[in-house]
């Protein structure tokens, strides 16, 4: 029996209200069976049960027309008086259908006629006069219409923790999203700074060389050492970030991130390269936060290799001044500006790279500001930074 209900609920709803229309017909002829001798004519009641019962197939695809379908014969049974009337358990679904599925003002109006038509056939009807069958009678049609509010209620419930969860999954997609896009800028910035700073290094060296040569070998070889060993570096800062991009994060291999403490090493590569720059340290040194202490290196680094790459420029000057809770990093040089920047807004570099927005991104991510523009007869950057 278990059996046979789990394969009637797994099919289509259409089915299985089919299927409940012909059971219960079944049940209500053979129920008249046994009173065959007092219904007369026998053949009427029959055909007004299973007109009563055979809509039940319909009831899910048009709730309040079925509920009607099934009550206009059963009022009809009732009034010619036939002495007895199967119970109206198709009249029972029919409502619990109509509560759980039709629109508040539908469910109203046919509540109103289906109490109206109990009380017709209890005072107006002969046969159904005694207190016994409208008790039995309106406990049937009270306990239908709670359970249609109940199931009503619980879809209700269903259907908004589906959206909830639909919801949720739609912003975590959001969420992941953003991230995403978060991370890949990051790794771009991260990208640009590493490789235009030093192919930058590695162009201006190997032009030096090509004006060296043939007349001033020793020299010409000194720049192509450097050539080599800033395409190493630049390897090796490659290799780093691929490597965190290409293994699991749990196993990713990473290189300490670049500080201000490795400012040497940028400020010697610059240089070597034939820019002259002076670093310049005002106010007490304060430990500052690794997003900031990174942004103020990548400011320096980049604004550099646009002086030294974009502007011409001969010589530079970089600032750190450190006050209570800020630290500001400046960076003049004696060159033109790079193109399309004006001042106080960061614009692409001339070539098409953005460094400049770049370093934009960087400061806004740390909560800072920064001003860029022409200063004197060069060019200068101002980034001022929270230290924390």
């Amino acid at each position: 029996m278990k059996r046979l209900a789990l394969a009637v609920t797994r099919l289509p709803a259409w089915v299985q209200d089919l299927v409940l229309a012909l059971a219960l017909t079944v049940a209500n002829v053979a129920t008249l069976l046994f009173y065959r001798s007092q219904l007369h004519p026998f053949w009427l009641a029959l055909t007004l049960v299973v007109a009563e019962t055979l809509p039940l197939a319909l009831r899910r695809r048009w709730p309040a027309a079925t509920f009607l379908a099934v009550g206009l014969p059963r009022t009809i049974y009732d009034s010619l008086g036939l002495g007895f009337a199967p119970l109206p358990l198709a009249q029972a679904i029919a409502y619990f259908t109509v509560i759980e599925r039709s629109r508040p003002a539908v469910r109203r109006i046919l509540t109103a006629v289906l109490a109206l038509a109990i009380l017709r056939s209890q005072f107006l009807l002969p046969g159904h006069t005694q207190p016994y069958d409208f008790t039995v009678v309106s406990l049937i049609f009270i306990t239908a219409g709670m359970a249609g509010v109940l199931s009503r209620t619980r879809q209700a419930y269903l259907a908004e923790v589906e959206a909830r969860a639909a919801a949720a999954e739609a912003e975590r997609d959001r969420a992941t999203a953003r991230a995403a896009a978060a991370e890949r800028t990051r790794i771009a910035r991260e990208l640009h700074d590493v490789v235009a700073h030093h192919v930058s290094l590695m162009a201006v060296q190997a032009e030096a060389a090509g004006a060296l040569l043939p007349d001033r070998p020793v020299e010409a070889a000194r720049s192509v050492e450097v050539i080599g060993a800033t395409a190493r570096a630049a390897l090796t800062e490659l290799r780093r970030l691929l490597g965190v991009l290409r293994g699991p994060a749990g196993d990713a291999q990473t290189a300490p991130s670049v500080s201000l403490a490795g400012l040497g090493t940028v400020l010697d590569q610059v240089r070597e390269a034939g820019l002259a720059v002076e670093l310049t340290v005002t106010g007490a040194a304060t430990e500052l936060s690794p997003g900031t202490d990174l942004t103020a290196y990548r400011i320096i680094q980049e604004a550099l290799t646009n002086s030294l790459r974009h502007a011409q420029a001969s010589r530079a000057e970089v600032t750190l001044a450190y006050e209570p809770g800020f630290v500001t990093v400046r960076v003049t040089d004696d060159g033109s500006a790079p193109a399309g920047a004006a001042a106080g807004a960061p614009a692409p570099n001339g070539d098409g790279g953005f460094g400049l927005a770049g370093i934009a991104e960087r400061v806004a991510s740390c909560g800072g500001s920064l001003t860029v523009g022409p200063a004197g007869r060069g060019f200068a950057v101002t980034a001022r930074l929270p230290a924390s």
